[in-house]
């Protein structure tokens, strides 16, 4: 999700700063176009870290076989 609206506000930093070309008194669009443009990257830069940081787990369960009397123990990894 934060990769995706990360792309999302560098697209439309990109399109104010470059694109649109209305001069407003009060307004800077070309510095909003820009501020947004950083923020997406920031954006996009978070999310990648956040997505390699996702660990796995793994669950293990032990249970005794009835005909032989063993321990039989079973791994699951959840990724």
């Amino acid at each position: 999700m934060s990769i995706g609206f990360g792309i999302f506000m560098f697209a439309l930093g990109a399109i104010l700063a470059f694109a649109v070309n209305v001069s407003l008194d009060w307004i800077e669009l070309s510095t909003i176009g820009y501020i947004l443009m950083v923020a997406g990257v920031v954006t996009v830069i978070i999310g990648v870290v956040l997505m390699s940081r996702r660990r796995s787990t793994s669950t293990s369960h032990t249970t005794v076989d009835p005909v032989t009397g063993d321990r039989v123990t079973r791994r699951d990894d959840i990724v």
